[in-house]
């Protein structure tokens, strides 16, 4: 094992074997294997906001095992989805791709404010499919977010008691922040630190833009000096907020964009001391050929093949 994930695991010693040899797994797989980087494709997203919008661009993507196939081909640490696309591949793909199983997950018919996700799958359905982690997410800012920390706790305990880490999309969002706020430098900072604080082995979330959305937490950002002009400034303060690196911090993609804004972000990325990318819709909406290319490159930035 290479010296870079090594030290990466080092992070988590207190973790049992099996989690930390499922960390491994994934961050030994694919094309970044052995690098400490993590480009992971998720496919939450017909979930989340319908079939139309998540696969219209691409019609290839309304099929679950394409996005195995796409996952597998580019190269991806891993793979995360819902239960019925984990479902409709996991057999045929059996160890070819370590698979995160997502267990909640909130649609767009009823888009409150103060958002609530299902649990729409268990631990023991991980360890049925063969996975190598479990995805949760919270919303810090919702008026509901106590029962997702709660509901958290208790998934994080029996997945690690059978050898599974815990991913966490962590997502400001609620009455209780501004829409700008979702994504301000403090906001995205506290909701990493709150992940990690509930038990997150990865953390996911998205990345920060310069806005401070606390008056508080802002004069603490101005008196301390708190560099966050540039998003390379950004990503290593929110890696610093998560145990000073001590914990995986991937960011998400968001929705697709010019190629070239993701490139310059990803390298944002890697000079901020982040571990990688979370991406779906940039990589799916696209048919194959140019998906693997926008995912190679994405790789290729992240070993410093491309500056």
């Amino acid at each position: 094992m290479k010296e870079r994930i090594r030290e990466i695991l080092s992070g988590y010693d207190s973790e049992n074997p099996g989690v930390r040899a499922n960390l491994a797994r994934m961050l030994n797989h694919g094309a970044l294997g052995g690098t400490g980087k993590l480009v992971i494709l998720p496919v939450d997203q017909g979930f989340e906001h319908g079939p139309a919008r998540s696969f219209a661009a691409n019609p290839a993507a309304y099929q679950p095992s394409y996005h195995f196939e796409l996952a597998i081909e580019a190269g991806c640490n891993a793979y995360a989805a819902p239960l019925g696309f984990i479902e409709a591949g996991a057999a045929r793909f059996a160890g070819e791709v370590p698979l995160i199983l997502k267990l909640n997950n909130h649609d767009s018919l009823h888009d409150e404010k103060d958002p609530l996700p299902s649990q729409t799958a268990s631990v023991r359905d991980a360890l049925r499919l063969g996975c190598s982690a479990v995805g949760f997410t919270i919303y810090p800012g919702s008026a509901r977010c106590q029962t997702m920390y709660e509901q958290l706790r208790g998934i994080a305990e029996e997945a690690k008691a059978n050898g599974l880490p815990v991913v966490v999309w962590s997502y400001p969002r609620g009455s209780g922040i501004s829409k700008e706020g979702e994504t301000a430098m403090d906001v995205v900072a506290y909701a990493a630190q709150i992940a990690a604080q509930l038990g997150a082995n990865i953390i996911k979330v998205k990345l920060p833009s310069e806005h401070l959305e606390q008056a508080a937490a802002k004069k603490v950002y101005e008196a301390q000096g708190i560099p966050i002009k540039t998003l390379a400034d950004r990503v290593r303060h929110v890696v610093q907020s998560s145990f000073e690196g001590r914990r995986i911090v991937i960011f998400s993609g968001g929705a697709k964009e010019d190629d070239e804004r993701v490139f310059n972000e990803a390298r944002a990325i890697r000079d901020g001391g982040g571990f990688g990318s979370i991406i779906g819709r940039n990589s799916f909406q696209r048919p194959k050929p140019a998906a693997l290319k926008f995912l190679q490159t994405i790789m290729k930035i992240y070993k410093g093949e491309i500056k």
